[in-house]
């Protein structure tokens, strides 16, 4: 799925990224490191893998992110 990076927290590597739908959606330090990435700046077009939450129904905000990387064409 593809979004555009919204905030990043550099010392965290934490951070949220918005759906094409605006519909935000934060990221932890785990899914960023999973992607490789050293730095993302607000704007850039990312690719996103999502999962379930723990204990959750299926709405947006149920979501969480497990990878973060850069849209490559």
């Amino acid at each position: 799925m593809q979004a555009t990076a919204y905030t990043y927290d550099a010392q965290t590597r934490t951070g949220s990224v918005l759906l094409d739908d605006g519909t935000p959606l934060p990221f932890d330090a785990a899914a960023f490191d999973a992607g490789g990435l050293r730095l993302l700046r607000p704007g850039q077009r990312v690719r996103i893998e999502v999962a379930p939450a723990e204990n959750a129904g299926e709405t947006p905000e149920s979501r969480r992110i497990v990878l973060v990387t850069l849209q490559t064409f």
